[in-house]
């Protein structure tokens, strides 16, 4: 019927649902699924791990903007349906930037908005950079080999963000061990909303007693907003989760960016002897990494919408992947190269329209202060062992490495 209806509309038949699964993959290796999805056109459908039924996805850079700046596609509606979907738990809460439409996307933002300026990022980064300089600074003392996961990118996005988030150190541990077990897709549902339990009840604990707070960390924030009557309790405690899980992201991220340069040592030489060209570099790093697992969040079409043909009916979900768009070969000329000179570099790292990434200040000046300290900071750095015997993360939503053992 639908290749019937298909010849008498005159619009191309829809592609065939391609199944993706949750692969492991080891390095900065590109998502063969991916790559082979991109090469059957811009617009393809996939049926992921879980979830129901399938949704599209758009993998050209045009397309993703389009889709991501264009109301007619929204995420209001995912929180009462089971798409298909890479997470095998999948439960969101009302306040939740990722799940909000407008208007109600920036009632929400504006609660936070104060902790994440350019401003705000600019006065915590003496603060940053001394954190940073403790870790570094005892990894010196200790000598070589020493695992920079363990040592220097877990601890060090964990303590920055929870101080903007206003965790006390006392909570730190634990707050991050709840986070940690989040993102991770090994253990089931039942772990993952066992931690979730945990973070949320202690979330809701610290907005309460934020109520009265005049301090500038995003739970006094939420706690006065939450006060003020700007926003529910609820909405701010699901606000809160999400920006108290970015840690990991920056730990994961910076972790295959320092693989990378370590397993080019040319390209770490050029960024040490060149700090001026770091900040090009990095904005190569990050659109070159494969920084998740599969695709996000989908949205869902509010009404028909015709792309390259196709027509994409009111209700069908889409995806959009940003890795796909930051190797359109379009807009990146040798799109799975490295070109730390690549000028202009558009890349979509962070996001597009409405959902652009609420951290993305915080999270790349961390990456910019990992990157350079530890390059300035230990000559020579290098692999304390063959790249191929490094371990990378397994069943997880964002990929990095779980050891990065180093000497120098």
């Amino acid at each position: 019927m639908t290749e019937e209806t298909s010849t008498l509309t005159g619009r191309p038949a829809p592609p065939p649902v391609r199944e993706w699964p949750a692969l492991d993959l080891a390095g900065t290796e590109f998502d063969p699924v991916l790559a082979g999805l991109m090469r059957e056109g811009p617009l393809t459908r996939i049926r992921l791990p879980h979830g129901e039924g399938w949704a599209w996805l758009a993998t050209r850079y045009d397309d993703v903007r389009m889709i991501t700046n264009d109301p007619r596609f929204g995420r209001a509606e995912l929180a009462t349906r089971q798409v298909t979907r890479l997470a095998p738990h999948f439960k969101p809460r009302t306040g939740s930037l990722a799940f909000a439409d407008q208007p109600d996307h920036n009632r929400l933002r504006r609660a936070i908005a104060g902790a994440f300026t350019v401003g705000a990022m600019r006065r915590l980064r003496p603060r940053a950079q001394q954190l940073l300089d403790g870790l570094v600074d005892a990894v010196v003392r200790e000598g070589p080999p020493v695992d920079l996961v363990e040592r220097v990118l877990e601890p060090f996005p964990i303590t920055v963000v929870s101080e903007v988030m206003g965790v006390p150190g006392g909570d730190q541990e634990r707050v991050h061990s709840w986070t940690r077990q989040i993102i991770s897709t090994s253990g089931g549902a039942e772990a993952a909303e066992r931690a979730k339990e945990g973070m949320y009840a202690w979330i809701t604990e610290t907005v309460r007693a934020r109520a009265g707070s005049t301090g500038d960390d995003v739970y006094s924030l939420l706690g006065t907003a939450v006060a003020r009557g700007e926003i529910s309790e609820q909405e701010a405690v699901g606000l809160a989760g999400p920006l108290q899980i970015g840690g990991e992201a920056v730990t994961h991220n910076s972790g295959q960016m320092l693989y990378l340069l370590l397993t080019r040592p040319e390209l770490a030489e050029r960024l040490r002897a060149q700090p001026e060209s770091r900040e090009a570099a990095l904005d190569e790093l990050l659109r070159h990494i494969p920084h998740r697992a599969s695709v996000g969040l989908a949205r869902i079409a509010l009404e028909d919408v015709e792309l390259h043909g196709l027509r994409i009916a009111a209700g069908d979900p889409v995806y959009v992947s940003y890795l796909a768009a930051n190797r359109d070969p379009d807009v990146f000329p040798d799109p799975d190269g490295i070109d730390v000179d690549r000028d202009p570099n558009p890349h979509l790292a962070f996001g597009n329209g409405t959902h652009y990434c609420t951290g993305a200040v915080l999270a790349r000046f961390q990456i910019e202060l990992l990157v350079g300290t530890l390059l300035d900071r230990l000559p020579g750095l290098r692999l304390a062992v063959p790249a191929a015997e490094i371990g990378w993360r397994r069943k997880t939503m964002i990929r990095g490495p779980r050891t990065l053992p180093v000497t120098w």
